[in-house]
């Protein structure tokens, strides 16, 4: 139950004398749920959708190839590093094992399962295979976010998380033998987002609240599209999707580097801003934060369709201006209808399936149960 309507009032201590006290903050309930990071996800799953939506579009425009380039260099990272900070958590207890498994392993089941067939209904093929290893369309965000999980415990062990984590993106970039199995490419290349998600503290994202700090990132966001204008003419888009080695692009091995420190800088800039555009307060669309994950793989689906049957060369209306703003709207509907409530219910027992039947009780569990029963027979009951 949604319950981040009715934030509570943090207590602060008194300040020293001649100075300010600090202005109190606002927090969600115990068991509650933030409006700010359901804000920023649902955000960010629409522009994931506008995303997929305008990729068509960049072939013949160079206007909707800088808005997709803006885009691309921060949605994904800012949905990762938002992932990062609420896997902090994260151990090798049996609950979160079980979180683990019921919400991000057995949807990549599903879903890998359910975009075979439904490829295999789109093509007349059937004879395409179902792959466990190798995550079709965008199933890879699922296979990733399992391996960084995992690993979060090491993360949170090494000295130097974030540097270590960018050597390990440049080398993955530099290797053209890396292999993409369970998308380990991606998985390497867009590690070190998750590894500041982990590290990062409610203190960091209070900086944001800044004015300054708002203001500013209007003018950053408006310049970074004024450059992608300039870049679309000389760069390969691909850069963007972290999926290809440097000998891809036709670039000697030291370009690897340089190139993923800048994407890297301008992610993390880009990312800064979106965060401190997003709204703290309630909003009509808070509540759908809640159904990202939803939205996210079932636009999949409408995506692969308009591809297959050629929708975008069956209206050429579509790729004036008018028709480019009529797609953004029709994407940025669909994606928040696919994270309603109903939705939710519908999908939720393969999306978030509790699965009791498949997991032994936690033998702790079962001995605070006996010993709250022991506790509540009465002293003086007959023998």
């Amino acid at each position: 139950m949604f319950r981040a309507a009715i934030p509570l009032l943090r207590t602060v201590d008194p300040a020293p004398k001649g100075q300010q006290a600090p202005a109190p903050r606002l927090e969600p309930p115990s068991g509650g749920r933030d409006a700010f990071f359901d804000n920023a996800k649902y955000l960010a799953v629409v522009l994931v959708a506008m995303g997929h939506t305008w990729e068509p579009l960049t072939h013949g425009g160079r206007a909707a190839m800088a808005l997709y380039m803006t885009v691309y260099t921060f949605h994904i990272p800012a949905f990762i590093l938002i992932s990062g900070y609420f896997s902090r958590g994260f151990d090798f207890s049996p609950a979160k094992l079980k979180r683990l498994i019921t919400s991000v392993a057995v949807p990549y089941l599903v879903f890998e399962i359910l975009y075979t067939f439904f490829q295999r209904w789109l093509q007349d093929d059937p004879n395409e295979p179902i792959s466990l290893t190798n995550p079709y369309y965008l199933d890879w965000f699922l296979a990733a976010l399992f391996v960084w999980r995992l690993t979060t415990p090491i993360w949170k062990l090494v000295r130097w998380p974030v540097p270590l984590a960018l050597v390990i993106a440049v080398l993955a970039a530099t290797s053209p033998d890396i292999g993409n199995d369970f998308a380990i490419r991606r998985v390497l290349q867009f590690l070190p987002y998750f590894v500041i998600g982990l590290h990062l503290t409610p203190a960091h994202f209070d900086l944001l609240r800044r004015r300054a700090i708002r203001i500013a990132a209007v003018p950053v966001m408006l310049g970074a599209v004024v450059f992608a204008y300039w870049a679309a003419a000389h760069m390969d888009v691909s850069w963007f999707r972290q999926n290809d080695p440097v000998q891809n692009f036709g670039m000697p091995a030291w370009v690897s580097p340089v190139m993923e420190l800048a994407l890297f800088g301008c992610a993390m800039v880009l990312t800064v801003c979106f965060l401190a555009l997003v709204p703290r307060r309630q909003t009509w669309f808070t509540k759908l934060g809640a159904g990202t994950l939803y939205g996210y793989l079932l636009h999949g689906f409408v995506i692969k369709m308009s591809r297959w049957f050629g929708w975008y060369d069956a209206f050429p209306w579509v790729r004036t201006p008018v028709g480019e703003i009529a797609v953004t709207v029709l994407a940025v509907t669909l994606i928040t209808l696919l994270c309603t409530s109903p939705v939710r219910r519908v999908f939720r027992y393969v999306m978030e399936p509790k699965m009791s039947w498949a997991f032994k009780k936690d033998a702790a569990a079962l001995a605070r149960a006996r010993e709250g029963t022991a506790d509540a027979v009465p002293s003086s009951s007959p023998r």
